[in-house]
């Protein structure tokens, strides 16, 4: 008798992080949540740090396309770096994008 076995591992949805009062507080979600949840709810938790990231820049437009890359090259770092905390990795992936455009950021 032959058993397949699956690689898969659970996947765990981000109402699972909701606090009492029905919040999830985004600094405090690691890689590993975000590569172990469910692709709708990476998708709709990378789009609102889209939207937090764009208005602290005052920002009021998406750039759908970059937007895609971007979170894609988010949820490939996270994979790599689970305990590292989604606001450090977005921000890695935005410095590499800086990086790769030729922007600078200025000095404090």
């Amino acid at each position: 008798m032959t058993t397949a076995c699956s690689g898969a591992l659970a996947q765990t949805p981000l109402s699972t992080y909701v606090d009492s009062n029905g919040f999830i507080d985004v600094q405090k979600l690691t890689c590993a949540q975000l590569a172990g949840t469910y692709q709708e709810d990476a998708d709709a938790l990378t789009s609102w740090y889209s939207g937090w990231y764009n208005g602290l820049a005052k920002k009021h437009y998406l750039d759908l396309r970059k937007g895609k890359v971007v979170e894609h090259e988010v949820i490939q770092y996270c994979k790599a770096n689970p305990d590292k905390l989604i606001i450090e990795a977005i921000a890695v992936v935005f410095k590499d994008e800086r990086a790769k455009l030729g922007i600078r950021m200025k000095a404090d």
